[in-house]
């Protein structure tokens, strides 16, 4: 048998389809270089003009008790004790630690309650500095959820769905709008959690991963110690000269077989590697606080300068949002206080009010917070009802809640000093103007000039979307 012969009669079925799909690989492949073949629309965003233009979005898990630090209700106090009304729990489901419970009791506020600003807005004497932005901030009081646990209930605000593996909302925002620095990520992920390590809250990846959109949207994690960003220092004896022939090296082969496979991947590894070299300059310029003046850094508060706190991760969004990075998700564990909300709370809210506040005033005197959304808040509220029984008040608690809680919003295009929607008065059930997770996903994408029921993906024969096929935008907190 002559050599071409011999060739073709080795060819399996599995090489004949490949080698055949070549054509549809690389017709894929430009449909991802030219977004708008494939009807998504990339090129066409923001759908009209925008009020924010980048997202700093300080995730509390674990979920902090709305009738503790926003939702004052007086009756809470006056009922302290007695058996919640039958009507409010009837047919409710709770967390396995309290779904078997018979009795539950009604937990007073274990903080007290002030007005503040103009705006009047009840805060939690636990969080003073909050308290004092108070006139900058954009409640919304009637926020409810359909999930009863952490994990679900984190996944369904971040990604629209309670399982994982839809992209999150940082992803969806940065493939929709792009990036705007060239040599940092446009999707930035940091995590934190209480110094007493009393919450078991594991950060999944899937919180800020990029689902069925091309990995180079996923979020990039900056670690809390040693290098940011894995291998970002060069191996010792290595210069940046010969990194950069070998980056040129592995691209020339992946561009090799690019053209063989047509594989869209390839081109985010491609990217990811010259995302990665360019970071070796930019990040350690972005974590060098020596040029911070002071005040700044009292602002902040006395952990500003020990990486992986929640303070220095609130000043290392402000820095990343300066440098064009769009969506910063800052993650912090320690609310979910079931037998410790009496002495943990003022813990947790030590470690995360002022940075917290630090942020939008450093932001608003920068000129920066007019266009860039701040957002805090939990994944759901905690009861206001007791875990457990009310003699034993070393081990006071909260159950989750997400049959009404509270976050806030600042700068980005919301009204300021301004609450919306409101709870009954046990702080049980939204009694006015209730929104839905699906709701505040499609106001975030509104404010960033996005219309949620035209951003879509097609995948597996859907188009999807960060909202389902769900979700009204919330007008009436839009400035």
């Amino acid at each position: 048998m002559n050599p071409i012969e011999n060739l073709n009669a080795s060819i399996t079925r599995r090489h004949f389809f490949h080698k055949s799909a070549l054509g549809i690989g690389t017709f894929a492949l430009g449909s991802l270089l030219e977004p708008t073949s494939v009807g998504v629309g990339r090129t066409t965003l923001p759908h009209f003009a925008p009020k924010a233009k980048r997202v700093i979005y300080l995730f509390q898990n674990g979920a902090p008790s709305h009738v503790d630090l926003f939702d004052y209700k007086p009756k809470l106090r006056e009922w302290h004790g007695r058996q919640i009304p039958e009507r409010l729990i009837a047919g409710k489901r709770f967390s396995t630690m309290t779904g078997k419970q018979v009795n539950r009791p009604v937990l007073g506020e274990i903080t007290n309650f002030k007005q503040h600003g103009q705006s009047g807005a009840w805060v939690s004497d636990f969080m003073p500095r909050t308290a004092e932005i108070a006139d900058e901030l954009c409640f919304i009081k009637s926020m409810y959820t359909e999930q009863v646990n952490h994990a679900p209930a984190i996944t369904f605000f971040l990604t629209g769905a309670e399982m994982a593996g839809r992209p999150s909302m940082g992803s969806w925002l940065t493939y929709g709008l792009g990036n705007m620095s060239e040599d940092l990520p446009g999707f930035v992920v940091m995590t934190s959690r209480d110094k007493e390590r009393s919450c078991g809250q594991i950060f999944y990846d899937f919180y800020w991963g990029s689902g069925f959109l091309p990995s180079k949207f996923q979020g990039v994690k900056f670690r809390g110690g040693g290098d940011p960003v894995l291998y970002l220092s060069d191996p010792q004896g290595m210069s940046r000269k010969m990194r950069r022939e070998l980056l040129d090296g592995l691209e020339a082969l992946n561009q090799q077989n690019l053209k063989e496979y047509g594989d869209p991947e390839i081109t985010t590894r491609i990217a990811q590697y010259e995302m990665a070299y360019k970071m070796q300059m930019s990040v350690p310029e972005l974590t060098d606080l020596s040029s911070e003046p002071t005040y700044i850094l009292d602002m902040y508060g006395p952990d500003v300068l020990r990486p992986g706190s929640f303070a220095y991760n609130c000043l290392m969004a402000r820095r990343l949002i300066e440098r064009g990075t769009r969506f910063v998700q800052c993650m912090h564990a320690g609310w979910d206080q079931h037998k410790n909300i009496n002495h943990q709370l003022k813990i947790q809210c030590q470690d995360t009010d002022a940075p917290s506040a630090a942020l939008v005033k450093d932001l608003k005197q920068r000129g920066l917070l007019e266009d860039t959304l701040v957002i805090w808040g939990g994944e759901f509220g905690r009861t206001p009802f007791l875990q457990g029984r009310i003699q034993d008040f070393k081990v006071w608690g909260r159950d989750h809640h997400p049959y009404v809680f509270s976050l806030w919003m600042a700068g980005g295009g919301v009204k300021p000093g301004f609450s919306f929607g409101a709870s009954d008065e046990f702080g049980f059930n939204p009694q006015q103007d209730p929104v839905h997770v699906h709701d505040f996903q499609a106001t975030i994408m509104h404010l960033l000039g996005i219309d949620h029921e035209r951003f879509t993906f097609k995948h597996q024969g859907r188009r999807y979307r960060l909202t389902d096929v769900h979700g009204h935008v919330v007008h009436d907190v839009i400035a």
